[in-house]
């Protein structure tokens, strides 16, 4: 099957277990931290006739962020970051999408981190299609986008003696995506 195959028109869920919502940060100004978030829902309508008639939405989990660290990842559902106790939820519901070619695509969304919501434009890139051993017609993209974490009141960071800041500003936010369709029959 092609990217434009009507055949695989219809609704998809994500695949939470084959589904990875990432995010890599700076650390003091000289590696770069990685992180996902564990728990996670996604669901939507993929039309490979007119992919512009295509949306979706996702609700992540904050209080499931992990970056391998139990310290980082606790003070990451502080207020200083994210405030889980407060805003348990990240949300990205689509608006639109445009074609760039047979792979690849950018989607635009609503965005929700605490108490902001902003446009955000996805690069994302279809990376095929396959019919599972257990019959289930899946579908895969990878994506990416860059904000300003300061954008969406996450705003702590302390400086550093040699100048720069502990934390980035800029966060590079990754999906690699398995979405199963959803069979309508049943």
């Amino acid at each position: 099957m092609t990217a434009l195959d009507p055949a695989l028109t219809g609704k998809y869920s994500l695949d939470t277990t084959h589904t990875r919502m990432g995010f890599v940060a700076r650390h003091a100004m000289v590696t770069k931290v990685r992180g996902h978030f564990a728990e996670f829902e996604g669901s939507g309508y993929l039309d490979f006739d007119d992919p512009t008639k295509s949306t979706g939405k996702v609700t992540i989990k904050v209080e499931s962020v992990d970056t391998g660290n139990e310290q980082r990842d606790g003070h990451l559902r502080t207020n200083d970051f994210f405030d889980a106790p407060k805003y348990p939820e990240i949300t990205f519901a689509s608006t639109g999408i445009q074609k760039i070619d047979d792979e690849n695509y950018k989607l635009t969304g609503d965005l929700t981190i605490k108490d902001v919501t902003k446009p955000v434009t996805v690069d994302m890139e279809y990376t095929g299609a396959a019919v599972d051993p257990y019959g289930n017609q899946r579908v895969g993209f990878e994506g990416k986008t860059v904000l300003n974490r300061r954008d969406y009141n996450v705003n702590f960071s302390a400086p550093l003696e040699a100048g720069g800041m502990l934390v980035s500003d800029k966060v590079t936010l990754e999906f690699d995506i398995s979405a199963v369709k959803v069979n309508e029959e049943a």
